[in-house]
């Protein structure tokens, strides 16, 4: 089975990939799993297009392998599009997410429906062996909901509501959630494209 490098140690994120490009053959494996956790990456691009592009073509340039990679976060149009790609390290990055929910549930505290406007945005790169990179981008629009709802997913996905479904992205099946996640979106988008180059 062809493996492709994952650049991320996120264990969540890493599961969330593998179930939504589960049966293409591929084996999808993180940083952890190949011991390259200590590869260092600096994230200091200005867009989620370019944090991932780093971080692809960081770690293929280490191993000489192709690698996948995404940056991704929440912006809130209330908080002029924070926390944006700062997401991760938002009020430090060992801050619990709970923590992080609760901030941004509170700084929205006099926003109405609406007013609440967010969306997640994922944006994928893939890495190739001598330098080329090609990238693809997923949204998904929604609000800020009043409290915490749900047990599934993670990160901001408690506080993060669609309106069509009546409910936050931490309410949906892993099932559902992937079928209308930002990071489903942009993989599915990087799969097709890697498809039509004969990659995978």
């Amino acid at each position: 089975m062809r493996k492709i490098i994952v650049a991320t140690c996120n264990e969540h994120k890493i599961k969330e990939i593998r179930e939504i490009l589960a049966g293409d053959g591929i084996e999808y494996v993180s940083l952890n799993d190949e011991g390259l956790s200590g590869i260092s990456i600096t994230e200091d691009g200005s867009t989620f297009e370019e944090n991932a592009v780093i971080k692809a073509k960081t770690v293929s340039e280490a191993t000489g392998l192709m690698v996948l990679a995404d940056d991704s976060g929440l912006e809130v149009d209330y908080l002029g599009g924070a926390p944006g790609i700062y997401s991760a390290r938002y009020m430090g990055e060992d801050t619990p997410y709970t923590v992080k929910n609760n901030y941004i549930i509170d700084q929205l505290k006099d926003a109405k429906d609406e007013e609440r406007s967010a969306r997640f945005v994922c944006a994928m790169a893939c890495a190739f062996p001598g330098g080329r990179v090609i990238t693809t981008e997923g949204k998904v629009e929604g609000r800020i909901a009043y409290k915490e709802q749900g047990g599934n997913g993670f990160g901001y996905d408690p506080v993060f509501y669609l309106p069509e479904m009546g409910c936050t992205t931490a309410q949906l099946s892993p099932e559902d959630k992937n079928k209308l996640s930002h990071r489903g979106r942009a993989l599915r988008a990087m799969h097709e494209k890697l498809s039509e180059e004969g990659v995978i």
